[in-house]
């Protein structure tokens, strides 16, 4: 395993880092989870990514879990919580969130802090997110709210995941102007699909503040690796039980095209003895603007062929990077 800084910080975290969204609960038992975690664990993995909405926090219970039953020093990972969502179903009208339950006002990031350190079963998250940005929201709420957390032992790094630059810097600034602890990481999605806002809007924050990035979806939800060259198998991410919007989020109208693109690329992971997963792994890895890459494996397998990109990045020469961006861009 290779490791990198996160940011400007000196906490060093594993390249590739295991995911908990649409795999704990849903495509994993809690046995399934307890082995993919050690696996992860065995081979260097040490970031271990879950939030508040993940199957309104059972993914974070089942997460605690396998860690408690592992036996793992608490020294020896890190471990996330993102806010903002809430743990009730929004899209029952049996039991929706109130107000109170979800947003980015003191109460909820407070409360959900609380709550997520329950359901992990320890006494502080490496690092709290705020999840999306919310219309409305406060930038000195959040910010004193995050740096009190911080303060009382909670929390050691805050930061976000999908938020434009524009709002990240404005946080960065007020945390500056106030003499508080500023975000100190981004978690965007990073894959051959998506690249603008890694390579392009998020350069300045990297270059003039320090900021780390935690990517997401490096496979995009399989496309990558090839799971739907023939159409949407039953057992695939795809066809997850409750995620039907997914399909409309990974292809945005672009299916054929994404899909005749993710079939080229064959070529050039065959000439490098890889598998088209590896190849788009290592090469999300490659940018070394990236700390570390979340992966979301629902297997052993699967994990062990994921962890194979270690093996490819160093084959990964201009040459073939050119390669690969022929076919997307």
């Amino acid at each position: 395993m290779q490791y990198r800084s996160l940011g400007s910080s000196s906490l060093q975290l594993s390249v590739l880092s295991f995911g908990s969204w649409i795999t704990f609960g849903t495509r994993l038992d809690q046995r399934g989870t307890n082995e993919c975690l050690a696996c992860a664990f065995d081979h260097g993995i040490n970031f271990f990514d879950s939030a508040e909405v993940y199957l309104g926090g059972e993914a974070e219970r089942m997460l605690g879990r396998g860690i408690e039953s592992l036996g793992w020093s608490r020294d020896s990972y890190c471990i996330s919580s993102k806010v903002l969502f809430g743990t009730a179903d929004n899209h029952s009208t049996a039991n929706p969130s109130r107000p109170t339950q979800q947003g980015l006002s003191r109460k909820h990031i407070t409360e959900a802090c609380n709550q997520a350190l329950q359901r992990f079963g320890v006494d502080y998250l490496d690092f709290y997110l705020c999840h999306r940005p919310e219309p409305g929201m406060s930038t000195a709420e959040i910010a004193w709210t995050m740096n009190t957390l911080i303060q009382q032992g909670k929390v050691l790094h805050w930061g976000t995941s999908e938020w434009p630059a524009e709002d990240i810097l404005r946080l960065i600034e007020f945390c500056q102007q106030n003499c508080l602890i500023p975000p100190q990481l981004e978690q965007p999605q990073y894959n051959l699909f998506h690249r603008k806002r890694v390579e392009r809007e998020y350069q300045p924050l990297i270059h003039e503040h320090g900021l780390g990035l935690t990517t997401w979806s490096p496979l995009a939800s399989g496309v990558l690796a090839g799971r739907y060259d023939e159409g949407i198998a039953v057992d695939s991410r795809l066809a997850t039980e409750g995620f039907s919007w997914l399909e409309d989020f990974v292809f945005e109208n672009k299916r054929d095209e994404r899909i005749e693109a993710a079939k080229r690329i064959k070529t050039i992971a065959d000439e490098l003895g890889a598998t088209r997963a590896q190849l788009a792994l290592a090469w999300a890895i490659k940018n070394e603007a990236v700390t570390s890459v979340l992966i979301g494996a629902s297997s052993v397998a699967q994990l062990q062929e994921n962890l194979g990109a270690l093996d490819v990045l160093p084959k990964l020469e201009n040459a073939v990077l050119r390669k690969i961006d022929e076919n997307f861009r």
